[in-house]
């Protein structure tokens, strides 16, 4: 699990522990840079300079400032302190891109007042840390603007790596997903709770005045981001995973499967 806006306490301390050297956990693994570079060329595709995009769980600002110096306009948000003093460091340290910093949850965005949005974006499974995705997705509705879009990065339910784990026994870990108020996730010494969603859950309660853009599954046969090491004790494995991968990950019923699911939709 990476960069998130948690909506328990000791979510918050657990991601305020790791802001310091989130950046560097992030540069070292190879299979979060693949889900980056596909979820930001998906998100920059419905992007045009001047639009004014809002990040929801920013984390340490990563995609914020890649974002920006591509023109767009960008209020990074996210709950954790010690994610947000990241921010406001990398902010001061690059005051000729356009990134706002605000420490505010994604429970409360009516936080934001009458500021409204071309887009919305939410990567790595932020969206994941909270029983309220309805509140969420009601909250960022408010302050999307007719035509726009939002681009969100959320875990289903169904991850093909995990059940593999169903090979080694680990009967437990293997369907922990499917488990119903959610399953205990571990960070930096605490506990708290991660839930699982679906593409048809997002478009269900976002409802008909939204339509879907794309879907897509990522990490359905290319390891998760934990298993980096994979990519360099088996390279021609993953080559190879990840070109079947982009030839079914848009397809049903896969694009509903995976480590993430990577979502964009049009505010009609």
């Amino acid at each position: 699990m990476s960069s998130r806006t948690p909506s328990s306490s000791s979510a918050l301390v657990a991601f305020s522990r790791q802001s310091s050297s989130f950046d560097a956990i992030d540069a070292a693994n190879p299979i979060i840079a693949r889900i980056r570079s596909i979820t930001r060329r998906e998100a920059l595709a419905l992007m045009h300079p001047g639009d004014h995009l809002l990040e929801l769980n920013a984390g340490t600002g990563i995609d914020s400032f890649h974002f920006a110096a591509h023109g767009i306009h960008v209020l990074a948000t996210d709950a954790a302190p010690g994610m947000i003093a990241q921010l406001k460091q990398k902010q001061r340290a690059h005051p000729e891109l356009p990134v706002a910093v605000m420490e505010c949850s994604y429970l409360h965005l009516d936080r934001l007042g009458e500021r409204r949005f071309q887009r919305v974006f939410s990567n790595f499974g932020g969206l994941n840390c909270t029983p309220y995705l309805d509140r969420v997705l009601q909250g960022m509705d408010r302050l999307l603007l007719p035509g726009g879009t939002c681009t969100l990065v959320i875990m289903p339910r169904f991850s093909p790596w995990e059940v593999l784990g169903l090979l080694k026994g680990h009967f437990r870990s293997a369907f922990r997903r499917f488990n119903k108020g959610g399953t205990q996730a571990h960070l930096e010494g605490e506990h708290f709770t991660c839930h699982y969603y679906s593409p048809d859950q997002v478009r269900r309660q976002l409802g008909p005045q939204y339509e879907l853009i794309s879907l897509r599954a990522l990490s359905l046969l290319t390891p998760p981001p934990h298993h980096d090491r994979f990519t360099t004790g088996y390279p021609s494995l993953y080559r190879s995973l990840d070109h079947w991968e982009e030839r079914v990950a848009h397809r049903w019923p896969f694009r509903n499967w995976g480590d993430h699911f990577l979502i964009t939709l049009r505010k009609r």
